[in-house]
């Protein structure tokens, strides 16, 4: 089996969350695989119109169907909520960041990605995970919402966020998206949030093949292409049991009432949805725990089979209140 190992070094002094008032600290939403914390680090809720142009499929009639999407993943009108998050978990001794989410200061073409100001590292911080205790950063594809945070502004350039980490991406995406023609809202995200990356050696290019790739200790990459050619999931486990980190394969929970509602910006669509089908009867009845990069709270849940098609069981957070 393909593996990639990275050093754990020690920097417990580093970690140390102190509260910024006489409270306590209160982590993220958090849940466990095993003996293994998974906090969701919330960015941004996406705007109602994410849902109508990112799943054109999905159309209010198709989401009205679906009484179990509503009220979490899906308004009273059938409009689809959609987020924007991280997961981060220790693994191995590892401090581990999936996905980077949109970033503050960015230029983007999309409105609702351009610019921001959000607390995602005060939040990342309080669930105990500050910038320079991250040891490992999977990104699951080079899409602009899920790199943005690899790098912030320091005296007018773009550095990595976390400059103790390795940053680790399939082989695959990253070869697919140097040979592509690029338009420049995509130059930019690479020259602000991928190029920095590369620049300071911290970014690791992974073979994964079919049966997957260990990372570390209970983590490993699986490829789940089609929405782009490299995409990859992250197979999490611990003491028999599973989880699954979706990252784009699936995007919504109304893709498992549907598997064929594809993605506008899929490259592949039908490879996204065969890629999307599998996972998705591989997943079903068992006790895995999918937790999905985009899916708004309680964005973790297990695949049912219902009928001729699926649904999520929701299994909420718990919230945990950290030591001094």
């Amino acid at each position: 089996m393909a593996g990639y190992r990275i050093r754990r070094t020690d920097r417990r002094e580093r970690r140390t969350v102190h509260a910024s008032s006489g409270e306590e600290p209160t982590a993220s939403p958090s849940w466990t695989v095993g003996d293994i914390i998974i906090h969701r680090i919330d960015e941004v809720p996406l705007p109602p119109a994410t849902g109508p142009w990112l799943l054109p499929g999905a159309t209010k009639d198709v989401v009205a169907r679906q009484d179990w999407l509503r009220p979490d993943f899906a308004d009273p009108e059938g409009v689809l909520r959609i987020d924007s998050h991280s997961f981060a978990l220790s693994a191995g001794g590892l401090r581990v960041l999936v996905d980077t989410g949109i970033g503050n200061g960015k230029t983007r073409a999309n409105p609702a990605w351009h610019n921001l100001r959000t607390d995602y590292l005060e939040r990342l911080a309080t669930a105990g995970f500050p910038p320079d205790s991250v040891d490992l950063v999977v990104l699951t594809h080079l899409h602009t919402d899920h790199v943005g945070w690899n790098t912030r502004k320091q005296h007018g350039a773009w550095v990595p966020t976390f400059p103790n980490a390795r940053h680790v991406i399939s082989r695959t995406e990253r070869e697919f998206w140097a040979g592509h023609d690029m338009d420049e809202p995509r130059r930019q995200m690479f020259r602000d949030s991928v190029d920095p990356l590369e620049d300071a050696g911290l970014l690791d290019l992974v073979d994964v093949p079919a049966e997957g790739a260990d990372i570390a200790p209970g983590l490993r990459l699986i490829p789940t292409p089609g929405h782009t050619p490299g995409h990859i999931a992250v197979r999490i486990s611990s003491h028999g049991e599973s989880g699954l980190i979706t990252g784009d394969c699936i995007h919504h929970p109304v893709q498992l009432a549907d598997p064929a509602i594809g993605s506008c910006v899929d490259i592949d669509p039908a490879e996204s949805e065969a890629t999307r089908r599998a996972l998705l009867g591989s997943l079903a009845d068992t006790h895995t725990l999918v937790l999905g990069t985009h899916f708004p709270p309680p964005t973790a849940g297990r695949v049912i089979r219902h009928e001729n098609t699926y649904r999520l069981s929701p299994v909420p957070a718990v919230r945990r209140v950290l030591p001094r």
